[in-house]
């Protein structure tokens, strides 16, 4: 018959490395986001809270035509300065500061500036989109519908 032969040593508690010996690999610093009291200090705030307090009246409504959770990260610079999530997904919609909760079906990557170009009818979000002007990561055929929240927003 065949025997089963554990050849593991026993381990004891004190052959354990010691705490703080390994650091944790992969794991990234979320970029530094400004104190809820500064938010009001970006030139988006505004646009940002108008956009919330409109979800927030007729979010049931978004969340049936659109069905998409969006992350908007709003950049200065080259770094992250602001990130908003837009969830017309779940429940009656929200809109609020800081990461998706749930993972976000569309990611913006988009400088301040060209936001508030776009959000302002200035600027045509396919022609910066293909000129490059920002980024687009997850399911792009979605950013569609969030170009008709703002137009929806900006009727109201």
């Amino acid at each position: 018959m065949w025997k089963r032969s554990d050849h593991q040593p026993k381990i004891k508690a004190e052959d354990g490395p010691l705490v703080g010996q390994f650091e944790v690999l992969g794991s990234v610093p979320e970029p530094a986001m400004p104190h809820p009291l500064e938010l009001s200090e970006f030139e988006s705030f505004p646009v940002f809270q108008d956009i919330r307090l409109h979800i927030r009246e007729v979010g049931a409504q978004l969340v049936k035509k659109v069905n998409a959770v969006f992350q908007l990260d709003i950049t200065k610079n080259g770094k992250t300065i602001l990130r908003w999530t837009i969830d017309l997904k779940n429940g009656s919609g929200d809109m609020y500061p800081g990461p998706a909760r749930l993972p976000a079906d569309t990611v913006f990557t988009i400088p301040e500036s060209v936001f508030m170009e776009l959000v302002l009818g200035k600027m045509n979000p396919q022609k910066a989109f293909l000129a490059g002007k920002f980024k687009v990561s997850g399911k792009v055929l979605l950013s569609w519908k969030l170009e008709r929240v703002f137009k929806d927003w900006a009727k109201f």
